[in-house]
Formats: C-alpha cells, sequence, structure tokens
C-alpha cells in the first residue's frame, strides 16, 4: 500500500460514500451472484449488513496511513469472520465483488490506476485478515 494507493482510495471512496446504501445492495448482490453459498453466512437483515460494511471500509480508509490503529482492527475483524464460517477463499471473491460494485458506481472514474488501488489496499487488508484467523488455529 503505497501513498498514492492510499490517496486514490479515499478519493474515490469519497466519490461512492454520498451512494453508500445503493453500493451495499450493488456488493451483496454480485456476492450472491458470484458464490450462492455465502448467503449462509449472513444471519442478520442484508440492509443493515450492507450499513455495517460501508461504516467499516468508511474507518478503514480513514485510518489508511495509521496502520497502527487499523490493523489491529483488521486482525480482530479477520478473527471474528472465523467464527462466521468465513474461509480463505471467500477473500478473493469479496475482493471480486467489491472492484466490480467500485466499477459500477465510479463509472469512467474507476480507472485502472483507482482499480489496481483498491486491489492493492484490499488486498493487504484481506491477508492480515486471513493471517489473525489462521493464528487462531496454531499451537503454541
Amino acid at each position: 500500500m503505497t501513498p498514492q494507493h492510499i490517496a486514490l482510495v479515499r478519493s474515490s471512496f469519497a466519490e461512492v460514500s454520498p451512494i453508500a446504501d445503493s453500493a451495499a445492495k450493488l456488493f451483496y448482490s454480485r456476492l450472491f451472484e458470484l458464490d450462492p453459498g455465502l448467503r449462509r453466512l449472513f444471519k442478520s437483515n442484508i440492509e443493515a449488513q450492507g450499513s455495517k460494511l460501508m461504516n467499516m471500509i468508511t474507518a478503514a480508509v480513514c485510518l489508511l496511513d495509521q496502520p497502527e490503529k487499523l490493523m489491529p482492527v483488521v486482525r480482530n475483524l479477520g478473527q471474528r469472520h472465523t467464527a462466521y464460517g468465513v474461509e480463505d477463499h471467500h477473500y478473493e471473491t469479496v475482493g471480486a465483488a467489491l472492484l466490480w460494485t467500485l466499477e459500477k458506481g465510479l463509472g469512467a472514474a474507476f480507472t485502472p490506476e483507482v482499480e489496481n488501488a483498491w486491489a492493492a489496499v484490499y488486498g493487504t487488508l484481506a491477508m492480515t485478515m486471513k493471517e489473525a484467523a489462521s493464528e487462531m488455529f496454531e499451537v503454541a
């Protein structure tokens, strides 16, 4: 994650934020289209889940340049997701749904540079979540 990645993610997310509810609906629609089996992991109302998702993305975007604050939260999230039944391969599907949603939400502003920035940021966060989840199962 470079400073340029962070700047591109922040500026593009500022364009998506006004349509947060629609973006969340697009995201979950695409996620379940890509992997219908993921629907079973969501026990709560999907609109409420969408609001949680957008709040988490907002918080993460705000803290991208403060990894000492962001990464502990991301690690905790990764460990909690294990309890929900999330597996490593699900992160790829989530990443694909996220990039697709951003493409739809940003239109022409979803340039290759913006896509690469989001992919880099998401990749870092997903890797951190997976590592934290796997540590739960390591024998000390």
